[in-house]
């Protein structure tokens, strides 16, 4: 078979059914309907054309070739879309990315290096993949902050890593052992990775030690030396993020769980709860619950009895009021990915924002693809997804993420870091933009449509992944650490895989222990204009603040990107007008937030970053019932963010009370009313306006683009 020459100037073997999908593609809302034979008749012929030839073709060649051999056949009308696509897609090839001041500030104040250019700044984070280069130009994949910001920067003793976040060794139970921990902290941070660990191993209060106390302050009074630690580390366009967790059977939970209730206290760190099916089974039950702890230096063991609900409902009030600790169901985390079978491998804790359960100094090395770049037709009646283009995608991001961690394997602030990367090889390819693309689709978030689509993606994505693993591990090797029988036996193998992938694995092993994840993707998801991770759309429409010259702050109403385009296609002029589809963060039903991360969670080996925002209104018994339900489906976290809560402090969605006037974004000089207290009045330590929308386990400043934990 020939080669042809892209536009790029590399080669690559001709494939004459990317001729037959083009031309499909073109059938689809054309004026006399969908045809699937003329594409294969058209792709025919075009292969005919090429092999009469000795020299080789340029894509643009055959492209010229199609669009005359459509123009010659009866079907005018898919000439006619083909050649409009092909204008569309040069327009888009080189506008690059359509941003607005928002996603420019992103792009500028965190992952732009000196003075470089939109192109320079591709080829350095593509590291001369072609494919990745083309697929972040076109808007379908991104890496993760780190590597944008970072790979391939010029190696002159700068420290940066590219895993945005790592998972520490437990503190030892030590006074050695807890500044340690402080210590790798700080080093880790200064390199720009976030971190999260365990402290279930420290003994708890009163318990004896081997010191002029006599006994120690407990696990939790610690805390607020790592919060302070985290604080005191600046990093480029961020701050350092830390994930405190602790065991449901620790003697000190109920101090760990009340601790953020006073709000100067731990201030620098997410914390969640490790919760086990024995507790939730005592909660439900309404029995007693044993916390035990043995002190191994000292050989006292120390118990508590707890009324297993009343300990629950002291967690959930916290979660209401406080947005906080957080759940992680750690039973399911522990059985339900590809290692759980592997007694030599141990999960350590979680990053700060729960989406990647890892051992020992593990690394989250990301990177998202976004779905809405992958409907073809949006916002018509023959909108459908491209599961083809959406595969080679995955295949790509394996690839590229694999040749990321190569790269990046001496630049772990740790030793321990670089240690549990070379022996496991964790990555995380996720996604973001599922609100975007349901929307494209004609498809409202939660319904029984939506579930199904996410459902045949995500098992798509899965299967997609580990093949490539696979055929990774057959070139390159398996992970050092790969335990063939213990895969093979995880019941996440053994019920998510399909035949002809497991043949694969069975042959060459997998080049990583750990694939996919769905991260909150909070900047680079704003970066793009799109929803993050799994979260729904926040608001239909935002209201920004700019200064004049005159310092007068001036307040412009903005739609959300996809929301603006779809009223822009329909010819909407009211937010009023739009169909039932447009389901936002505060009016999604929670049951169908939760059916949602189930479909995608049952195809993710590792976990997936979540936020319910709910309501003012909502009460302690609706997170109750939220927390079960989510237990019951098998999620392996889940965070709650009620509006007004006493760690914001600010209402997003209140009742007027006081007006103001603010420009209309979409009406030239119109005017119109809003509220003081409608508006996103978080203070953003960057740029100092006041507007910040929580998701997905971040808070985004809508007008700089910073970002935090929250």
């Amino acid at each position: 078979m020939k080669n042809i020459i892209k536009r790029d100037g590399s080669k690559e073997v001709f494939d004459k059914n990317k001729i037959t999908h083009a031309v499909y593609k073109s059938t689809i809302n054309s004026k006399l309907g969908i045809d699937k034979e003329i594409g294969k008749l058209i792709s025919d012929k075009v292969e005919d054309m090429i092999n009469s030839q000795e020299e080789e073709i340029t894509v643009e060649d055959i492209q010229d070739q199609v669009e005359f051999l459509l123009m010659e056949s009866n079907r005018k009308d898919i000439a006619k879309k083909y050649i409009l696509y092909r204008e569309k897609r040069s327009e888009f090839r080189n506008a690059k990315w359509k941003s607005d001041e928002l996603q420019k500030s992103i792009w500028a104040n965190k992952y732009q290096y000196e003075n470089e250019s939109f192109d320079e700044w591709i080829e350095r984070i593509s590291g001369g993949n072609k494919k990745i280069a083309k697929l972040i130009r076109d808007r379908k994949f991104l890496f993760a902050g780190r590597i944008l910001a970072n790979r391939g920067l010029p190696s002159d003793g700068i420290k940066v890593t590219y895993s945005n976040c790592y998972v520490l060794e437990p503190p030892k139970d030590s006074i050695e052992g807890i500044f340690d921990t402080a210590k790798k902290l700080a080093r880790t941070f200064s390199y720009g990775g976030g971190v999260g660990f365990d402290i279930s191993n420290l003994r708890p209060n009163g318990a004896l030690v081997h010191n002029s106390a006599k006994t120690t302050t407990g696990a939790v009074s610690f805390m607020d030396l790592y919060s302070m630690t985290t604080g005191l580390i600046g990093q480029r366009g961020r701050r350092g993020a830390l994930m405190i967790s602790m065991d449901i059977n620790h003697p000190d939970i109920e101090d760990f769980i009340d601790i953020k209730t006073d709000l100067d206290r731990v201030t620098k760190a997410n914390i969640s709860v490790r919760i086990n099916d024995k507790f939730m089974e005592a909660v439900e039950s309404r029995s007693k619950f044993e916390c035990k702890f043995k002190v191994e230096s000292t050989n006292e063991t120390i118990t508590k009895e707890v009324d297993a609900y009343e300990l629950f409902m002291k967690l959930i009030a916290n979660n209401w009021d406080f947005a906080e600790p957080g759940i992680l169901f750690w039973d399911n985390i522990e059985n339900n990915h590809l290692l759980s079978e592997d007694k030599k491998f141990k999960y350590a804790g979680v990053n700060p924002c729960a989406e990647e359960p890892l051992p020992a100094g593990g690394s989250c090395l990301l990177g998202s693809i976004n779905l809405a770049e992958f409907v073809v037709e949006p916002f018509t009646e023959h909108a459908i997804f491209d599961i083809n283009k959406f595969k080679d995608c995955v295949t790509n991001g394996v690839i590229g993420l694999n040749e990321v961690l190569e790269e990046g394997l001496e630049l772990h602030p740790l030793e321990e870091q670089r240690n549990a990367v070379r022996e496991y090889r964790q990555i995380g390819l996720g996604v973001m933009g599922i609100a975007d693309m349901l929307i494209k689709l004609g498809i409202r978030y939660g319904s029984k449509e939506s579930i199904e689509l996410c459902e045949e993606v995500a098992r798509t994505m899965l299967n997609s992944a580990v093949k490539q693993s696979a055929l990774l591990a057959k070139d390159l090797g398996a992970y050092e650490n790969y335990n063939k029988e213990a895969i093979l036996k995880s019941r996440f193998f053994k019920n998510r895989i399909d035949e002809n992938v497991k043949e694969l694995v069975e042959l060459y092993g997998l080049r990583n222990s750990q694939i996919l994840t769905i991260p909150p993707t909070g900047s680079i998801s704003t970066m793009l204009g799109i929803s993050g991770g799994i979260e729904p759309i926040f608001n239909v429409s935002y209201i920004r603040k700019t200064e004049t010259l005159h310092d007068e702050d001036v307040y412009y109403k903005v739609y959300t990107p996809i929301v603006k385009e779809y009223m822009d296609a329909h010819d909407i002029l009211d937010e009023k007008n739009l169909p039932d589809i447009f389901v936002t963060a505060m009016t999604l039903k929670p049951e169908e937030r939760i059916r949602m991360q189930r479909a995608w969670q049952s195809y993710i080996d590792a976990s997936i970053s979540s936020t319910i925002n709910l309501p003012y209104e909502a009460t302690v018994e609706d997170v109750y019932d939220i927390y079960i339900n989510a237990w019951k489906n098998d999620l392996k976290g889940i965070t709650i963010y009620r509006d007004g809560c006493k760690r914001s402090g600010v209402l997003l969605n209140n009742k007027p009370k006081k007006e103001k006037k603010i420009k209309d974004g979409n009406l030239a000089n119109d005017k119109i009313a809003i509220t003081e207290e409608s508006q996103e009045k978080f203070v953003c330590p960057e740029c100092g306006n006041e507007s910040i929308i929580p998701t997905g386990g971040c808070a985004i400043c809508l007008q700089c683009g910073y970002s935090k934990c929250n």
